[in-house]
């Protein structure tokens, strides 16, 4: 016999692997190296939505710290999510003229990067929404959470509210 499913007293303690990020320069910090989706799948045939924490384990079962925006990128990568929705404190991207871009393919975004017109704290939004478009996703959104209704007015709207990257 199996006993009954439990949402509220689940807690799931591997999800992931990381690698060691320098561990002198910064602590116990890694980088998403494997995605365990056994456990996201489950909860999506439950119709169960995972909240997920940026939590990874070394091979030791050392616990590090990951960028949050970075496990969202490999985890919508992991599961084939169809979009994936990248929520900051910023409009979207902007570009060289410091205009709001609403609309870019992967390879914009990646010559935006490489020219340094994309920099500081949304380098990592910017790369977790690459993993994610490298990794099957076909879209992804960097919008701004501030918004009341950002996500309905990002998805449901014809000009949107954020920047909408293409694969």
């Amino acid at each position: 016999t199996t006993k009954p499913f439990n949402p509220k007293s689940l807690i799931h303690t591997y999800s992931g692997s990381t690698d060691v990020l320098h561990p002198e320069d910064y602590g116990l910090v890694g980088q998403v190296s494997h995605v365990d989706t056994t456990l996201l799948h489950t909860l999506q045939e439950a119709n169960f939505i995972p909240v997920i924490a940026p939590i990874g384990v070394d091979a030791k079962w050392q616990t590090h710290n990951i960028n949050a925006d970075l496990v969202a990128g490999s985890v919508a990568a992991a599961v084939q999510a169809e979009k994936l929705l990248v929520l900051s404190d910023v409009k979207g991207i902007r570009d060289a003229n410091n205009r709001h871009v609403s609309t870019l393919s992967r390879k914009d975004m990646e010559r935006m990067v490489k020219k340094q017109v994309i920099s500081a704290g949304m380098l990592p939004k910017v790369h977790a929404c690459l993993t994610a478009l490298q990794g099957g996703v076909r879209k992804a959104h960097i919008i701004d959470g501030r918004v009341p209704h950002a996500v309905l007015l990002e998805i449901f709207t014809d000009k949107g509210i954020g920047t909408e990257i293409l694969a």
